[in-house]
């Protein structure tokens, strides 16, 4: 019995470094951030909306397959954007490409008390987050008129999947604005 336990216990000590290394599920803002985007999407895109996220069986969980795939992107883009922020507040020469401020001075400190660091970090994530959200809707708009050009069934063919061609076809879409 003793032997059993040391072995479990070794084991999760082997696996708990890997699990901290591993990124961190995506935070409340991320969440909320990402169910903002699809409050948005579903605006822009009416009942396309449900035909992207949902698939043509089953259109009821749209908006938690949104919520879930954008609060995911918002935490990607969050890393991201601390990332460049970091290097940015870095770049000894960030003086120069930016009339002569500093990195503190180019963002500022704020109404509430929020450092550069964090308005770097909100503004950059922010765009990202907005200009995919644009990339989606203008692919959504284009893969409805390719439907209506292809026919179902063609177009169903095209993208690989009874199921979810649509949102097949917005997501390699995005994707390719993106890139």
């Amino acid at each position: 019995m003793k032997l059993k336990t040391m072995i479990v216990a070794a084991a999760v000590a082997a696996l708990v470094p890997t699990a901290a290394l591993a990124d961190p599920a995506a935070s409340p803002s991320d969440k909320a951030n990402g169910a903002r985007a699809c409050q948005a999407l579903k605006a822009s895109l009416g009942a396309t909306f449900a035909t992207t996220y949902g698939t043509n069986a089953d259109k009821s969980n749209a908006m938690g397959k949104c919520v879930s795939a954008w609060a995911r992107a918002a935490h990607q883009n969050r890393h991201e954007a601390q990332a460049e922020c970091k290097a940015e507040q870095a770049d000894p020469a960030f003086a120069a490409s930016h009339d002569g401020k500093t990195f503190a001075q180019h963002y500022g400190v704020g109404k509430r008390g929020a450092n550069a660091m964090n308005r770097c970090v909100i503004a950059k994530a922010q765009a990202e987050n907005t200009a995919e959200r644009q990339a989606t809707v203008k692919a959504a708009k284009t893969c409805k008129a390719e439907r209506t050009s292809l026919g179902a069934a063609a177009f169903t063919a095209k993208y690989g999947t009874k199921a979810n061609a649509f949102g097949k076809c917005v997501s390699k879409l995005a994707q390719a604005q993106q890139d």
